[in-house]
C-alpha cells in the first residue's frame, strides 16, 4: 500500500472512530434517559397510591375519634375527608390505566358511601343519640371503611408491581448500556493501536523512499 493510501486510511479511521463512539454512547444514554423518566413517573404514581391508602385510614380514625369525644374531633375529620377528596381528584387525572381506573372507581364508590353514612351519624350525634352513632360506626361504616381500605390496598399493590417492572427494565437497560460502552471502548482501543501501526508504517515507508532517492 502506498503512503498516500495509508494516509487516507489513517484519516478515515481518525474521523470514523470518534463518530461511531459518540453515536453509540448517545444512543445508549438516550435510551437510559427515557427509562429513567418512566421510573420517576411510576414512582410518583406509587407515592400517590400510598398517600391515598394512608389518608383512607386517617379519615376513618378521625371519624371514630369524633364519635367518641362528642364531636370535638369533627374539624380534624373534615380536614382529613377533604384531603381524601383532593387525593382522589389528583389520582383521577394521573392514574388513567384500566386497572388503576377500576381500583379508583371502587375506592370512590366506597368513600362516597362512607361520607353519606357519616352525614347520618353526625346528625344523630348532634341529636344526642350516641348509641345510634356507635351502631353506625361499628356496623355499616366499618364495612365502608374496609371496602375503601381494600380498594386503596389494591391500587397501591398495582402501582408497586408496575414500578418494580419499570425499575427492572431500567436496570436491564443500564446493564446493556454498560456492556455496549465496554465494547465500544475496546473498539476504540483497537482503533488506536491500528492508527499507531499505520503511523509507524507511513514513517517507515517515508524513510525508505527518502533513502532510495538519496542512493
Amino acid at each position: 500500500m502506498t503512503i498516500r493510501a495509508k494516509l487516507y486510511a489513517a484519516m478515515l479511521m481518525t474521523v470514523l472512530g470518534p463518530v461511531v463512539t459518540i453515536g453509540v454512547a448517545f444512543a445508549a444514554f438516550s435510551s437510559l434517559s427515557d427509562r429513567f423518566d418512566e421510573v420517576s413517573a411510576r414512582s410518583e404514581r406509587q407515592a400517590l397510591a400510598l398517600e391515598i391508602k394512608y389518608a383512607v385510614t386517617d379519615v376513618n380514625g378521625w371519624q371514630t375519634a369524633y364519635g367518641y369525644d362528642n364531636g370535638r374531633s369533627r374539624a380534624q375529620f373534615e380536614r382529613s375527608a377533604q384531603n381524601v377528596r383532593q387525593l382522589l381528584a389528583t389520582a383521577q387525572r394521573k392514574l388513567t390505566e384500566p386497572r388503576e381506573r377500576a381500583s379508583l372507581a371502587r375506592l370512590r364508590g366506597s368513600f362516597d358511601a362512607f361520607m353519606a353514612l357519616d352525614v347520618e351519624a353526625y346528625r344523630a350525634l348532634r341529636a344526642g343519640q350516641t348509641q345510634r352513632v356507635r351502631q353506625l360506626f361499628l356496623g355499616p361504616e366499618i364495612r365502608n371503611f374496609q371496602a375503601m381500605a381494600t380498594a386503596a390496598g389494591q391500587l397501591a399493590a398495582e402501582e408497586a408491581r408496575r414500578t418494580a417492572q419499570v425499575q427492572q427494565s431500567f436496570d436491564q437497560r443500564l446493564t446493556d448500556a454498560k456492556k455496549t460502552l465496554v465494547v465500544v471502548g475496546l473498539g476504540a482501543g483497537v482503533l488506536i493501536i491500528l492508527l499507531l501501526l499505520t503511523a509507524s508504517d507511513i514513517a517507515r515507508l517515508a524513510l525508505e523512499q527518502q533513502a532510495s532517492r538519496e542512493s
